[in-house]
């Protein structure tokens, strides 16, 4: 595999919506995520991008507030950095807190496979299958399991050393192109000939970031893959259109890497990426244990659409229910979980997580019979797919069951029509107003200017009003009335305490108040929204063994109890 470079110092995309917003996060840096302190005052690690500035720029811009450079992120325009806590950065840069994400696996016990067999392949698998593409395993490392022999490649970004101290990112390796040679063949991944490129992001005890999600997926940028695989999701409150993972992902979609991420384990939500109308989201399909599929249901954990911006997710599902892989002998989901190991080698598991790989490891395979774009890729899959009476609901099954030998046989629409139908030409779309206008409505509403927010929203056009309503106000009715009443010049120049916090923060997008010390301090803050859904107590309550691991990894769903039941 060789390196190859394919970034540059400015993302391609100058229509991205953080052009018109460049001074939407122009706020108060929330307290320290990382623990970083200097002796002068503590640091917060942050992400800090410019729709118009050059990375090199954005750099300078960092060091001139005091701040310290981590990471150059050519994918999202931008750098990785430490900045002092309460520190201001012009509108033209967007500075986006760092934040944990989780990975999207349940669990499960039955240890019959019948994944190929649903996905209309043969049971054992072939070397042919997905050889010559290579499959980049964003997650928790990758083992060296004799599965992967000869085909498994590591970069690591955590600073652990290559391996997988969690487990997560084996299993997802083994249903993308484990051999089967363990089993004779009888769990043999869904392309045992691609080669798989183990970028780890993941630490031993699960945990990642945005930060260094960010560095593995730049790692991936500067490597020779086709299909990238992120099942992990971040549950990030912002926009599609502004998010820096959405649009490190946007980046190496447009570059021509198939990206496969999960609608996530919600059930009634699908989370950010999958919330990303460009990449391949893929909910987890059960098989009831058969390969017959006409018994086949979207599981109950399986994320469902429409997002809160009215994207119809999933694009389809895959199978993710009870699914057999590679298993990390002595990992702490290993050491967990004894009962749901098979043999030696194998272990088993259920999510949205295993159902991106199962579908990560059917697009290598079809891109070793032809050479296709994403864009293509995507139409032909989602095109291809099979029908059921358990997933005649679009907003859980999306089009339906994935089907890969009907993908194969599937033809491939020309480019252009592929990438408007995938959304490639309007995903991000121009946002209308004035940029300038949307940077001085932002930094004056960050900083709870009421009278300069007014003055700003004044100056926008009636097009810029309704985007702003439909993007960041939720999809419901009722909030859509609210958004038609309230998104007024006349209401806006109004505008009070009482209003913003009640009315736009807490019942549609921010989470208390929208003003810069409301919504910005305590939301952002890794004492309040970050500790609260990603940071520590994402730790302690999520993937700890007293809750997470306990009530949603190990004891719940890997449990032959829950799984007979």
């Amino acid at each position: 595999m060789t390196p190859t470079t394919r970034t540059s110092e400015r993302s391609p995309r100058s229509a991205l919506l953080a052009v018109a917003l460049a001074g939407a996060m122009a706020l108060p840096l929330a307290p320290p995520v990382a623990g970083s302190t200097t002796d002068a005052a503590p640091l917060a690690r942050v992400v800090v991008t410019s729709a118009t500035e050059s990375v090199s720029t954005v750099a300078r811009a960092v060091v001139a507030a005091g701040g310290r450079v981590l990471d150059r992120l050519p994918l999202v325009g931008g750098v990785s950095a430490e900045l002092p806590a309460g520190g201001v950065l012009a509108p033209a840069y967007l500075v986006v807190p760092d934040r944990a994400l989780t990975l999207a696996g349940t669990a499960s016990t039955d240890p019959v496979s019948t994944v190929r067999q649903t996905l209309g392949l043969e049971g054992t698998g072939s070397e042919g299958e997905g050889e010559g593409v290579t499959v980049a395993v964003v997650d928790t490392g990758v083992a060296d399991h004799p599965d992967l022999a000869g085909r498994l490649s590591h970069v690591d970004v955590t600073g652990e050393g290559a391996g997988d101290g969690y487990g997560h990112g084996t299993f997802i390796a083994g249903l993308v192109a484990g051999s089967g040679a363990s089993s004779g063949g009888a769990y043999a991944g869904v392309a045992p000939g691609a080669d798989v490129l183990d970028v780890k992001v993941g630490r031993a005890d699960g945990s990642t970031d945005l930060v260094t999600v960010l560095r593995g997926l730049q790692a991936a940028a500067r490597a020779d893959v086709d299909v990238l695989n992120l099942s992990l999701s971040s549950g990030s409150p912002l926009p599609y259109q502004l998010d820096p993972l959405n649009r490190a992902l946007q980046a190496l979609w447009e570059r021509g890497v198939v990206v496969v991420v999960p609608s996530g384990n919600v059930g009634t939500e699908v989370s950010a990426p999958g919330n990303d109308p460009l990449l391949l989201t893929v909910g987890g399909l059960d098989e009831s244990g058969t390969a017959a599929r006409d018994d086949d249901a979207v599981a109950s954990w399986s994320g469902r659409g429409p997002t809160d911006q009215g994207v119809a997710k999933p694009d389809l599902v895959a199978p993710g229910a009870s699914v057999v892989s590679l298993r990390a002998t002595g990992s702490v989901v290993d050491a967990a979980n004894a009962s749901a190991r098979v043999g030696t080698s194998y272990f088993k598991g259920s999510g949205t997580s295993f159902a991106t790989a199962v579908t990560s490891g059917a697009v290598a395979a079809l891109l070793a019979e032809r050479r296709l774009t994403p864009d293509q890729v995507k139409a032909v899959v989602v095109d291809s797919a099979y029908d059921a009476a358990g997933l005649r609901n679009a907003d859980a099954a999306g089009a339906g069951g994935l089907d890969v030998a009907a993908a194969l046989r599937q033809k491939a629409p020309s480019v252009g029509k592929a990438a408007k139908r995938n959304g490639a030409d309007d995903h991000l779309g121009a946002v209308p107003g004035s940029p300038r206008a949307w940077a001085l409505l932002m930094q004056a509403l960050a900083s709870g200017d009421q009278a300069g927010a007014a003055s700003s929203w004044g100056a926008l056009s009636p097009a810029a009003r309704n985007w702003a309503a439909r993007n960041w106000a939720g999809l419901d009715d009722a909030t859509r009335e609210w958004a038609a009443r309230n998104w007024a010049t006349s209401d806006l120049a109004g505008w009070g305490e009482e209003w913003a916090a009640r009315n736009w923060a807490a019942r549609n997008w921010a989470a208390s108040s929208w003003a810069a010390s409301s919504w910005g301090a305590r939301n952002w803050s890794a004492r309040n929204w970050s500790a609260r859904n990603w940071a520590d107590a994402w730790d302690a309550r999520n993937w700890s063994d007293e809750e997470w691991a306990a009530r949603n990894w190990s004891a719940r769903n890997w449990s032959d109890e829950e799984w007979a039941a």
